[in-house]
């Protein structure tokens, strides 16, 4: 599977995607990393810098129907940087468009909210989401992993870095379902 990572240049939680990258990596998948801008991007742990790493894609030049699935890493900027850029937004419209699982942890939901894609469905993430989720029509809940929908159009999401070896299986299980599912 070829899966995309997306993220602003700067400011997404450094474990939130190094770990779920690893995941994929060690599956055999193609892990892709994407942003809004080309260069590289600067990753935190909570507030102090952290890693870089080199982006693979930019958003306005890439096309959802060409990944199997999506992966939205947190941190607080970093989602909060990409629900205001009109690329990202259509790019991750276009994974629920399509029908393609989309996977969102931490703050990640912030991007999902914007993107007009969270109304009618149940999701979890960093407690202080919870008011957006609702208030975009969502229903929200506290635990460690949350599955919404099966196979094709799947929707998996998690509270944050101490969920994140739950929210690896969970969405490398339903990425493959989606994937065997489309077959």
């Amino acid at each position: 599977m070829r899966i995309a990572f997306l993220m602003a240049p700067e400011g997404v939680e450094q474990i939130e995607l190094t770990e779920p990258w690893q995941a994929v990596t060690d599956q055999g998948h193609e892990p892709v990393l994407m942003s809004t801008e080309p260069g590289q991007i600067q990753a935190f742990h909570h507030l102090d810098k952290a890693d870089v790493f080199p982006v693979q894609v930019v958003a306005r030049e890439a096309r959802a129907d060409t990944f199997d699935g999506l992966v939205l890493p947190g941190g607080v900027a970093n989602p909060d940087l990409l629900r205001t850029d009109e690329d990202a937004v259509s790019f991750v419209r276009d994974f629920f468009d399509l029908g393609r699982p989309v996977a969102a942890i931490c703050h990640a939901p912030w991007t999902l909210v914007e993107a007009d894609v969270v109304s009618g469905r149940t999701l979890t993430s960093w407690p202080s989401l919870r008011t957006d989720i609702r208030n975009a029509g969502g229903t929200w809940v506290d635990e460690e992993v949350s599955v919404c929908g099966h196979g094709p159009n799947t929707l998996v999401t998690s509270r944050g870095p101490d969920d994140l070896k739950a929210f690896c299986a969970a969405f490398l299980t339903e990425f493959a379902k989606a994937r065997k599912d489309s077959r």
